[in-house]
């Protein structure tokens, strides 16, 4: 079992550091301009540029340090092999499904750091295996385990973030 964990989460490496770098960011410069779309915000003032292409960069680092080192992993574990446009897929991915997230929030009411159940959680990852797939489709197992696990380790996180204050609410 957990080979297959560890294989899952070097595969999805890159998306969650996408993910998870914004808040660091701190930025200040909204993606939308403050614009608006059906009555509310495109995205709010949560999705800036910084944090946008912050996290885009994080999620290269991180698949570039796998890159780098999967030479040194012996083959017997089965990871995937990381290449950059594996990578760099995973962590545009990862930040579109969060854009596309917040999206769907404000067109249904949903404010700024309100809980958005599996939205919030699942939609970074699902929309990561969407831009990967034309280049890599990793097995049903990977998906299984990311998608159950995903939400957890993503609910741990901001816990972690708001205990040290990166996150404005610990959901």
């Amino acid at each position: 079992m957990w080979l297959l964990l560890l294989q899952a989460f070097w595969f999805i490496a890159a998306a969650y550091a996408s993910n998870a770098f914004p808040p660091l960011m701190r930025g200040q410069r909204p993606i939308d301009g403050g614009k608006m779309f059906g009555g509310a915000r495109f995205f709010g003032d949560g999705k800036t540029w910084e944090g946008l292409l912050g996290g885009i960069i994080f999620g290269v680092f991180i698949g570039s340090l796998q890159i780098y080192g999967q030479s040194y992993i012996p083959p017997e574990y089965g990871l995937a092999e990381m290449t950059f446009p594996i990578v760099f897929l995973l962590a545009v991915g990862a930040m579109a499904g969060d854009l596309i997230g917040s999206f769907i929030k404000r067109r249904t009411g949903i404010k700024r750091g309100e809980k958005a159940l599996m939205l919030d959680q699942l939609g970074f990852l699902l929309i990561a295996f969407v831009f990967v797939s034309p280049v890599y489709l990793p097995g049903l197992n990977t998906f299984i385990i990311l998608v159950v696990l995903t939400p957890v380790i993503h609910w741990l996180a901001n816990i972690l973030g708001y205990v040290v204050k990166v996150k404005r609410n610990p959901w």
